[in-house]
């Protein structure tokens, strides 16, 4: 039994097999097709032992254990262990993606056992602890990387308005490293966004380059 208040960090399953599927992380665990994994995904992209979480004195470390498809780490192939953060987006393979919960006492989730989605009118949501975003009811897949999340969740907190570019590279990479970013970089960003997007839907362009003074978010009300 839990004792009322404990702070216990949190695994959720979102978008697969095991969605709404929830683990308190207590100890050590490994993922993977075995049933004697101690999360098993029953699909075969999926390695019988495909990763780890592992529980050291600095926090939960993920790392992958081999795996023939790979593990995704807020949107990027992992190339070396990493140590969780609240709101962090794991990916198994194609099969099965999780979200990082630091604390269950905060957790806000729907009927159905999911993190809470950002309520809006528009076609385009997103919810920014697990970093989901749907398009109409189509899930982003797989999830967009961090740089990309950023700079929608700063178009989209700003919908109807135009951010100028140096407000974008300084809430996307900061301020410290806004000077060395180069125009380029935020039009490659912009690009890829818009490919993301577009894979959803192609009907609507959903970021609109307003010439000589920045970027909007041009979000269409929801159908009924």
């Amino acid at each position: 039994m839990e004792k009322k208040g404990e702070d216990i960090p949190l695994l959720v399953a979102q978008t697969g097999p095991l969605n709404g599927l929830r683990w308190p992380l207590r100890n050590s665990l490994v993922i993977g097709r075995e049933p004697s994994c101690d999360i098993e995904i029953p699909d075969r992209q999926v390695s019988r032992q495909h990763a780890r979480i592992n529980l050291t004195p600095n926090g939960l470390l993920l790392e992958d254990l081999g795996s023939k498809n790979g593990t995704h780490y807020n949107g990027l192939p992992m190339e070396t262990s990493v140590l969780l953060a609240d709101g962090d987006i794991i990916q198994i393979a194609l099969a099965q993606q999780f979200v990082f919960l630091s604390s269950d006492a905060t957790l806000p989730l729907d009927a159905e056992g999911f993190p809470a989605i950002t309520q809006t009118t528009g076609m385009l949501r997103l919810e920014k602890r697990s970093r989901r975003v749907w398009v109409g009811d189509r899930e982003v897949l797989p999830p967009l990387s961090v740089s990309q999340f950023s700079m929608l969740e700063i178009l989209y907190e700003h919908q109807g308005l135009v951010v100028s570019r140096m407000d974008l590279i300084k809430g996307i990479w900061g301020e410290d490293q806004a000077v060395v970013i180069s125009e380029q970089a935020l039009d490659a960003l912009v690009r890829r966004l818009r490919d993301r997007i577009a894979n959803v839907d192609r009907d609507h362009e959903y970021i609109a380059t307003i010439r000589g003074h920045g970027l909007r978010l041009d979000n269409p009300p929801a159908e009924v």
